[in-house]
């Protein structure tokens, strides 16, 4: 069975990435899973923290990158895009988590038509790209982590469409969880255009301060007001803000510990993966084919 979702916000700087990152390292290294992560913001960081600039760029050189997959959409003159010839093994600086992969991406994307895409033989949905070229490849993996960017947009919605679940991290303060109602609608919406569900798994608290009224009034709204607006859980389990979180997109050649990386949030991101797998494990599974 592979678990699927995908994590979202329209705020920026929210921990969206380092949460999506530490999971699919956490994943791997706590819990023995075949993890993929899916890197569809065009700002590359999931991409450049899993395998450092220096082979990103040599990637984007080769077009070795989600671009060609978008790009061989709707350009008659470029190549099937090649799963094998894009994903990367052997990604993550952190020691122990030796089974995630990643399907990288490129600023290139940012140039992605929000028009209709021609096939060969016509108009093909411009939603559904992703699936159509990842379905059979997503049986030899555990859970697939998709990184989207901040819209709504083609590209995420590829990304939704997927997807089995959804994941918003979010700082507790107004600007960052403002878009948390339009992110449900909108999902929802999708979801039953497309006829199944896309399940919301919650609201992942990051970057929390925990001497901030600011904060704590929060995180008591998100689990009062939003739950009762939205039906989006709040996760037990917060991510505070610390230094260390903050070198952690640092790709580093020798290697560390999820400690090291993550220094004592480690086990909150641990704490978490365990509260995820709970919910992914109770709600929709995609079945292997």
């Amino acid at each position: 069975m592979t678990h699927i979702f995908a994590t979202i916000n329209l705020k920026g700087g929210v921990g969206k990435t380092t949460t999506s990152v530490a999971l699919a390292e956490t994943f791997s290294a706590v819990f023995s899973k075949r993890v993929l992560v899916i890197d569809l913001d065009p700002q590359t960081n999931a991409t450049t923290m899993l395998i450092g600039e220096e082979r990103w760029e040599a990637l984007n050189k080769q077009g070795r990158t989600l671009n060609w997959l978008f790009k061989s959409a709707h350009d008659p003159y470029t190549i099937p895009f090649q799963f094998d010839a894009v994903v990367q093994r052997d990604v993550s600086d952190v020691l122990p988590a030796r089974s995630v992969e990643l399907l990288p991406a490129s600023p290139d994307m940012m140039s992605i038509p929000e028009t209709l895409y021609r096939g060969e033989f016509g108009l093909r949905n411009p939603y559904k790209l992703l699936a159509d070229a990842l379905g059979e490849r997503l049986k030899d993996y555990d859970v697939v982590i998709i990184d989207c960017p901040p819209t709504l947009g083609t590209i995420t919605l590829n990304g939704v469409h997927l997807s089995d679940a959804y994941l918003i991290p979010t700082i507790p303060d107004v600007l960052s969880t403002y878009g948390i109602p339009q992110i449900e609608r909108r999902v929802r919406m999708f979801a039953h255009e497309i006829g199944r569900a896309v399940e919301p798994l919650g609201i992942v608290v990051s970057k929390f301060r925990e001497q901030s009224i600011t904060h704590r009034n929060g995180v008591r709204r998100l689990r009062e007001e939003t739950l009762a607006k939205t039906a989006l859980p709040v996760f037990e389990t917060v991510i505070p803000e610390r230094d260390a979180l903050s070198a952690a997109p640092e790709y580093l050649d020798s290697g560390r510990t999820l400690r090291q990386k993550y220094g004592d949030a480690a086990e909150r991101f641990r704490a978490l993966a365990t509260e995820i797998l709970d919910r992914l494990d109770a709600g929709p599974q995609r079945k292997a084919a």
